[in-house]
């Protein structure tokens, strides 16, 4: 499965024989510093993914052991900690639950973008360097145009019924904060938070195995902060 060593896509190991909760949150300040939380909970399967983890193989796939999967969230950390712009990098997590919680500072969107592609990058061994060539994140002072990584899951168009319920389960949540004042967005589906300084979207995973520009979004921000 595509980007099977990144952090970032850790849930879709097991995206079609388990429930999985993904939250992406991005908080910016007002001059371009921030920082990036992200979560992966598993942990309403966890009994069904340690059955997985115990064979071999899964659907003519090989299954990697737990200790693997520790390596591979490793490695990310070491190469995240190695990129320009990154700083307070923590990473929680629970191999018992499955609950993985990562979090971040970054000096700009710019420097956090460029991480995460280099990771991917070198994890990914320069086999998807196109899905890479994607820009998902662009801030100015007066708004953020911002998407997800291309997450390619294969097999989304042939599906078995069981994997179709199981996606439809899970949820990606995109919630983007900010110092100033949000005047408007342009996903029909998002929500502004009360304080008008926080902008979420949601929806499931199957949804999204289908149509990834569902989480696609630009805020536009009140310079202010204040009301137009």
């Amino acid at each position: 499965m595509k980007y099977l060593f990144s952090f970032f896509t850790l849930g879709l190991l097991f995206a079609f024989t388990s429930c999985i909760e993904i939250i992406d949150d991005l908080a910016i300040n007002e001059d371009g510093t921030g920082t990036f939380k992200y979560t992966v909970n598993i942990s309403s399967s966890k009994v069904k993914l340690n059955s997985y983890l115990a064979l071999d193989s899964l659907d003519g796939k090989r299954v990697p052991s737990l200790d693997e999967i520790k390596g591979y969230v490793d490695d990310v950390i070491t190469s995240l900690k190695k990129q320009e712009g990154i700083s307070n990098l923590t990473i929680e997590s629970n191999y018992t639950n499955f609950i993985f919680k990562l979090k971040l500072d970054f000096n700009s969107v710019e420097n956090l973008q460029s991480a995460i592609k280099a990771v991917a990058q070198e994890n990914s061994k320069k086999r998807y360097l196109e899905a890479l060539s994607h820009n998902w994140l662009n801030h100015t002072k007066e708004s953020l145009v911002r998407s997800i990584p291309k997450m390619n899951i294969q097999r989304a168009k042939n599906l078995s019924a069981e994997e179709i319920k199981l996606l439809k389960e899970g949820t990606y949540t995109s919630i983007t904060r900010f110092a100033n004042d949000v005047a408007r967005f342009d996903n029909s589906n998002a929500i502004l938070a009360k304080n008008k300084k926080a902008v979420m979207v949601r929806t499931d995973m199957y949804s999204l195995s289908q149509k990834m520009q569902l989480l696609d979004n630009t805020i536009y921000l009140n310079k202010s902060g204040g009301e137009n």
